[in-house]
């Protein structure tokens, strides 16, 4: 069950912990799961992971497509690994032996993809990957998500450890504020509808899902009812949602800490071609690379505020009259 905190802030646990947090659980029970890292352990948050289980934990350096390979290898094997690095190595380093050594291949290896977006912050545009949804969504059968917050990301962690199959989670390192209520469950595959609205719908994943709130309450002010759902599964899509909303509120806006080519946007604007007419506008960045600043700063920069996306619940409005 879907259930929100009663304020929205700054969560006092990070998300880098709150995944070690909910590994070393899984790992409690069930002994097949290790971890894999290239020399980002401390980054990535799994130190304490390795501290726990030091005989199942393996380092392999600057060698990611190695790495993805030695997973492949591990499932073969019967075993259950978790590979962490950066979004950027996560995705556009290890795309081939990703596909062909573990999805062409039918195992089960769970791969996560952090300091995605802008939350690589001061790493700069050559670490702040934009495209790796996009890279990794053409990959059959794999799944993708992006948790929103701590208390999402225990619950999509235990998901992977018990489900079968080939999965790609993007998170940030350390920033996210609190939406979700301690004991909120999740369906992948299956948006979590925040707000009912009449007028547009707002369909965001990870961070953005807080700024979609915001710019709600921020349209509220100016008579517009606003639909929020966090699309935190981006592949397989929620088609359901996506069509329901185009019917109850016949405009839709995506925002995403991604290139609108390819990742959330591209998603959702593909099952509307298909099913539905209707005014969609894509707030995400817009086919550019990534540079060095604070996090506030670049969400300014690249268009991912809540005022960035009232102005496009403004167009689709407009467009939808």
């Amino acid at each position: 069950m879907v259930k929100l905190s009663d304020t929205h802030e700054p969560d006092s646990v990070e998300m880098r912990a709150a995944y070690c947090d909910a590994l070393i659980d899984a790992a409690e029970k069930d002994s097949r799961i290790v971890s894999i890292n290239c020399d980002l352990s401390s980054s990535c948050g799994t130190v304490r992971f390795a501290e726990r289980f030091p005989t199942r934990s393996f380092n392999f350096g600057i060698q990611e497509a190695n790495g993805c390979c030695a997973a492949a290898g591990m499932s073969a094997a019967g075993l259950v690994p978790f590979f962490h690095s950066f979004a950027i190595f996560s995705s556009r380093r290890i795309c081939d032996q990703l596909f062909m050594s573990c999805a062409y291949a039918g195992l089960n290896v769970k791969v996560i993809g952090c300091d995605a977006g802008v939350s690589a912050t001061y790493n700069g545009g050559t670490h702040m990957a934009f495209e790796d949804i996009g890279i990794l969504r053409s990959i059959p059968e794999i799944t993708i998500m992006e948790p929103s917050d701590a208390v999402m990301m225990k619950s999509l962690v235990t998901h992977m450890a018990e489900t079968y199959g080939v999965f790609y989670m993007r998170t940030p390192r350390k920033e996210a504020e609190r939406i979700y209520a301690d004991g909120a469950s999740f369906t992948v595959g299956k948006a979590a509808v925040l707000r009912e609205g009449t007028d547009v719908t707002l369909i965001a994943s990870g961070m953005t899902v807080i700024e979609a709130l915001r710019a709600a309450d921020l349209l509220a002010c100016e008579g517009i009812s606003a639909r929020v759902a966090d699309m935190f599964t981006v592949k397989p899509i929620d088609a359901e949602c996506i069509l329901d909303s185009a019917d109850k509120t016949g405009a839709i806006v995506t925002v995403e800490n991604h290139n609108i080519i390819g990742g959330l946007g591209s998603a959702v604007a593909e099952v509307l071609a298909e099913h539905r007419l209707g005014p969609l506008v894509r707030v995400g960045v817009k086919d550019e690379f990534g540079e060095v600043g604070q996090l506030s700063d670049l969400k300014k920069r690249f268009g991912l505020t809540a005022e960035d996306i009232c102005a496009a619940a403004r167009q689709a409005l407009t467009r939808k009259q």
